[in-house]
């Protein structure tokens, strides 16, 4: 996963500073992947629950695979999805991070006290995130959002 990931990265040797200095690297977008951000809280309520190993299950059997990270000093999920997404993307709640954009991406296994890390590992290229699964975890915790709220 890491050699795929750095074909992201604009000076490859610097993103493996960065992940060994802080733990994340900046890369593009719109290349190989980009990603739909989704608050922590919807995607906690979409799963029912905080407690990460049960998130990181229902991600996994939700999503079908794909790969997926949290950043909780930004309290935000990334999914990452085919590179050409953000052109048709309009899901309210979310943001799907356009081409050019820099995402700070955490090394393949950084350890559980960083603030971002992977909750879903992907080996490659073919475990993206399938955009309508984002999209329908999305609405599901708009809609079970709207109903506690009701």
């Amino acid at each position: 996963m890491e050699q795929w990931l750095l074909t992201a990265a604009t000076n490859r040797m610097q993103a493996r500073l960065e992940w060994q200095r802080v733990g994340v690297a900046l890369l593009r977008c719109g290349g190989i992947f980009t990603a739909v951000r989704v608050p922590l809280t919807l995607v906690e309520a979409a799963v029912h629950t905080n407690d990460p190993r049960k998130i990181c299950a229902y991600l996994d059997d939700a999503l079908l695979g794909g790969a997926v990270f949290t950043d909780e000093t930004s309290s935000h999920a990334y999914f990452l999805v085919p590179p050409t997404t953000w052109n048709r993307w309009k899901v309210p709640d979310s943001e799907c991070l356009v081409a050019g954009s820099f995402l700070g991406v955490p090394r393949p296994q950084p350890g559980p006290e960083h603030p971002s890390r992977w909750l879903l590992d992907m080996g490659g290229p073919s475990d993206l995130c399938r955009p309508d699964a984002v999209k329908q975890l999305v609405m599901l915790a708009r809609y079970r959002v709207a109903r506690n709220n009701a």
